[in-house]
Order: C-alpha cells, then sequence, then structure tokens
C-alpha cells in the first residue's frame, strides 16, 4: 500500500474557491454513485444468467457451436463486470466479496489437466496440479476431501485459496475461463486457448477424460458466479449494506469514489495488470490470459473509473444512468481542475482504445508483451502512463474537496521497479 497524495508545500499552488459544496450535493453524488453501482451488477448478473444458459447448453448437448456460444457469453458477461471493479478498495463489502468472482492469477492445473510444461507442486503451492476434476477425493490440509459431486459449495468451501493460497483460484470468471478455453500455450504468439468441445462429450467422443465431471465443475462455477452477483446487487438495492453505509457518512463516501478510482488506475490497472507484464515480457500477466481478452478487460476497467467522476453508465440494454457527479462537485469550486480531470480520463480511454482497436486489428495483447516489440511497449505505455497522470489529478481533487490523505493500492513495478526482479 502506498500513500500517493501529495501534502504541504507541494499543492501550495491549488487553487480554491470559496464557494462550500453543500452537503445536499454529496447525498445527491452518492446517490447516483449508488445507483449506477446498482446498475452495473444488475448488468453483470443479467449476462452472468446468459452465460448460465450457454453452459447449460453445452453441458447437456456439446457441440463446436454450442461452445463457441458459451465462450460469446462469457466476453459478453465481462463488460459491465470490469466497468464494476472501480466500486473496488474504497468500498470494503465489495472488495471483501471480490476475490470470490475476479480472482487471478490462477494456477489451473488445481482445476484440470494442464500442459507438461505447467510442471508440477512447488513449495508456493503444493496444490498447484491437484485437477479436482480428475481426482474424486484428495487430501487437503490433513484431511480427506470428498469430491465425488462437484457442487458451488465444493468450490466455495474446500477448493478456493485452498491451503490459503490466493493462486488456488477455484470459482469465479477466470474459473469458468478457463474451462471454455483452455490454456493459452503460444506464449507472446497471436491465439488463445484452444480448449475442444469434446472436453464435455460423452462416451467415446469424449477427450482428456472425465467430461461428465469437467461440465459438472463448470455449471457449479457459474452457478455460483450467478448467486454471488445476485447477493452483491442486493447490497447496492434500496436498503441493501453497500448502499446504506455508503450514505450514512457523505465524507467517508465522497473518499471511497475517490479511492477507487485512484487504486483502479494506480496500482491495480497500471502496475498489477499492464506495467508488471510488459516489465517480465510475460503474457501470464494478463488478466484474461486464456481469452486474449485482456484488451477490453483494460478497456472497461479504465472506462468504469470515467463513469464514476462524470456520473453516468450506459447500461447493456442502451440505456442511461446518470446525475450529480464528481464533475459537478469539483467544477462548483475549480472549473478548471474539472476540465484537466475530463481531459485527463479522455486521454487515457483513447490510449486503451488504441489498444483495444489493436488487438481487435489482429495483433493480441500477449504479441504486445513480447521482449524487442517496440511499437507494443509504447501502446502498452501510452496506457500506463494516462492512467498514472490521471491519478495525480485525482490527488487534487482529494485535496480540493478537503478529504485528507488517501491510501490508494499501489505496485512494485511503478514505485520500487527493481524489486520485481529480486
Amino acid at each position: 500500500m502506498k500513500n500517493l497524495f501529495l501534502t504541504g508545500s507541494a499543492l501550495a499552488g491549488l487553487a480554491l474557491s470559496a464557494t462550500p459544496i453543500l452537503a445536499a450535493d454529496k447525498a445527491e453524488v452518492l446517490t447516483n454513485y449508488a445507483n449506477i453501482a446498482e446498475a452495473k451488477y444488475q448488468d453483470s448478473l443479467i449476462t452472468a444468467k446468459t452465460l448460465q444458459a450457454a453452459v447449460n447448453a453445452l453441458t447437456a448437448a456439446p457441440s463446436a457451436e454450442a461452445l463457441e456460444a458459451a465462450k460469446e457469453a462469457w466476453l459478453a458477461a465481462r463488460v459491465p463486470y470490469q466497468q464494476s471493479e472501480v466500486f473496488r478498495f474504497g468500498n470494503a463489502i465489495v472488495d471483501d466479496w471480490e476475490g470470490k468472482v475476479n480472482a487471478w492469477p490462477l494456477d489451473e492445473g488445481l482445476i484440470d489437466y494442464v500442459d507438461a510444461s505447467y510442471g508440477g507442486p512447488s513449495d508456493e503451492n503444493t496444490l498447484a496440479v491437484l485437477n479436482v476434476i480428475a481426482n474424486p477425493s484428495f487430501e487437503l490440509s490433513g484431511k480427506s476431501i470428498d469430491a465425488g459431486k462437484i457442487t458451488p459449495a465444493l468450490l466455495e468451501e474446500s477448493l478456493h485459496e485452498a491451503d490459503g493460497v490466493e493462486a488456488n483460484v477455484a470459482t469465479g470468471y477466470h474459473a469458468i475461463e478457463f474451462l471454455l478455453w483452455g490454456q493459452d500455450l503460444n506464449g507472446t504468439d497471436h491465439g488463445a486457448g484452444n480448449r475442444s468441445w469434446t472436453d464435455y462429450a460423452a462416451g467415446e467422443t469424449c477427450t482428456n477424460d472425465n467430461c461428465d465431471r469437467r461440465g459438472a465443475y463448470l455449471k457449479a462455477a457459474t452457478d455460483l458466479l450467478v448467486s454471488d452477483l445476485e447477493w452483491m446487487t442486493a447490497q447496492w438495492a434500496t436498503t441493501g449494506d453497500a448502499r446504506t453505509g455508503l450514505l450514512a457518512d457523505e465524507t467517508a463516501g465522497i473518499s471511497a469514489m475517490l479511492t477507487g478510482m485512484g487504486s483502479l488506475s494506480y496500482g491495480e490497472t497500471a502496475g498489477e495488470r499492464m506495467r508488471l507484464g510488459l516489465m517480465l515480457n510475460d503474457p501470464e500477466e494478463e488478466h484474461d490470459c486464456f481469452s486474449d481478452n485482456t484488451h477490453n478487460s483494460h478497456y472497461y476497467d479504465g472506462l468504469g473509473v470515467q463513469n464514476v467522476y462524470l456520473g453516468e453508465y450506459i447500461r447493456v440494454n442502451g440505456a442511461l444512468v446518470s446525475g450529480p457527479s464528481l464533475s459537478d462537485l469539483v467544477s462548483a469550486s475549480d472549473p478548471a481542475l474539472d476540465g484537466e480531470m475530463r481531459t485527463k480520463l479522455a486521454n487515457t480511454m483513447q490510449a486503451l482504445g488504441r489498444i483495444k482497436l489493436t488487438a481487435e486489428a489482429g495483433t493480441s495483447y500477449d504479441q504486445m508483451l513480447e521482449a524487442g516489440n517496440a511499437a507494443g511497449e509504447a501502446l502498452v505505455m501510452g496506457g500506463v502512463n494516462g492512467l498514472v497522470d490521471q491519478t495525480q489529478s485525482i490527488e487534487r481533487v482529494v485535496k480540493l474537496l478537503d478529504l485528507g490523505g488517501l491510501e490508494l493500492e499501489g505496485s512494485d513495478s511503478l514505485d520500487n521497479p527493481s524489486a520485481v526482479f529480486e
């Protein structure tokens, strides 16, 4: 964790308006923020239910077409969810829950078969190649686990973060992603995972064994994702704990908004998700590494930050949710700073948009990470620099609104680069 906020003489030149920010204005901004959160989790739930239907169709009647439909549903589900990540960090109820649904990177050998190049158990993770799909019983922390029936409860209570190892990700979007695409064995060459639909087939058509258990795992993980999103959606409803907690303290609520914006911009996306992978030239550091969807993950994370500042969100059905915003609060006291913040957010989205368009044109994100790819490095660093730059303006907004120093997520890749290689 790193306190990034400037103090004292470093911000002496910051112009402050004598116009007070009314408490009622803050309440309206917070209500709109909660409305946007509710809408994003509703959309995440809607698209997860579409994914659930596609998974059910795949496991009931496996085919190449059914697998492709499930993949497309997974990709669509990522769009609203990634925009919701900005509610992390400042909202403890979200941050405490998020690891169930979007944890990464994962040691996929915990779940299913992996290529021989993957290796075996390590001192850091003795369960790295457990392959629960192939093993209906196993030892875990000195206890015998009955995995004869793969259920959401088994995944959540026994497997996820087993032995206290964060890489033992057994639930959420990325576990589902791995089960749909399989490993991406292309390194920094073009291409995503290439799992065959026959991994879910019955009888002699089944490939890589345990097709029925693989289907059961995929269904259990998808059902659990839906129930987790149902729970979080309820937290942002009128009487939900996330909404009522946010509205109970207006200063803390505004601080939560800016903490989420700054932490997602700086340490999480610019640092851990982008700069680190570029420093290591490692496609395993991609956020959506099995599907080669990382360009979209970064783009929609950035859009989520912009959503919060502007107080608007376009739903998956095209409806606009909007209202009083942080931009309104800032503009009331310092129009120039508001213009600066808006410009930097737009610049970041342009840089992330270039990454997205390049990937969609055929140069995938993992190719951009290849050592010696100057053009790829420039694209990724464009996004990193934009995110870091907008965080500096977020710091100025915090000072303007007299919120004190907020602790943002840091990253060695940005704060102490030499430590990455130690």
